[in-house]
């Protein structure tokens, strides 16, 4: 299966974190989507984001190291840009979206707001 994804992230409480070329972020104690895609895999791509030992290789790898996924939500389709343009929410500038002319890939809303949003784009959950 190959399409698009959102994690649903959580992060317990306030704290800094360096992500790679961007430098040490500041995130606020709430829930984050991060928006991405695997069109050559999305189960190995999943699995990759579950791991906790893994390479730092994507800006959600850093983040990931101190946050923890709570839900995923996927489509089959390629539309990781369209999606991020749907999501609108405060954002963290430039992060995830390197290979695209996006603002960001990674949003911070209350988790209600985020799964309407999702809902509405016709996601479906993912079994973790």
């Amino acid at each position: 299966m190959k399409g698009s994804y959102i994690l649903i992230i959580q992060v317990k409480k306030d704290m800094k974190v360096k992500i790679g070329k961007l430098g040490i972020l500041s995130f606020k104690r709430g829930y984050y989507a991060y928006v991405g895609s695997a069109m050559n895999g999305l189960e190995g791509r999943i699995r990759h984001h579950l791991r906790h030992n893994k390479k730092m290789h994507w800006h959600i790898d850093y983040f990931l190291s101190k946050a923890e996924i709570k839900e995923i939500w996927y489509s089959e389709e390629d539309k990781e840009c369209e999606i991020a343009g749907e999501l609108s929410f405060p954002f963290i500038q430039n992060f995830g979206c390197s290979d695209c002319k996006c603002k960001s890939h990674l949003f911070y809303a209350p988790y209600k707001n985020l799964l309407k949003a999702i809902k509405k784009m016709g996601m479906r959950k993912y079994e973790i």
